[in-house]
């Protein structure tokens, strides 16, 4: 036994004549999302209090999410800049505390002898 069928209405018949279609939900804008560099920038640099390397890569990140956002109109600006900001302090107190660590070293090197 077959299912019952719903008559076809033959092609090129459309809606009546002063038909109007009822109202429905207007059409949902998207929101872009936030950036995944932007996000990857903060973490990085955060991590690099912890693993110095990933400091260098949060600003690379930071570098690259604020061109996307830029281009895109993605959100995630803040996250970007926070991470770029975030990410350089953390080269300069390495830079620093490398330069400490140098001039020490190379004073007793000097002074020593």
């Amino acid at each position: 036994m077959t299912a019952p069928q719903e008559p076809v209405q033959p092609e090129g018949y459309g809606p009546p004549v002063g038909y109007v279609p009822p109202p429905g939900y207007p059409p949902v804008q998207r929101v872009p999302g936030t950036n995944g560099f932007a996000i990857a920038s903060l973490v990085c640099s955060l991590a690099g209090f912890a693993w110095g390397v990933t400091a260098v890569l949060g600003v690379v990140f930071g570098h690259v999410a604020r061109s996307q956002i830029r281009q895109t109109g993605q959100g995630g600006g803040g996250l970007a800049l926070a991470g770029l900001i975030i990410g350089y302090a953390f080269l300069a107190l390495f830079a620093f505390v490398l330069l400490v660590i140098v001039l020490f070293v190379g004073s007793f090197a000097f002074w020593g002898r």
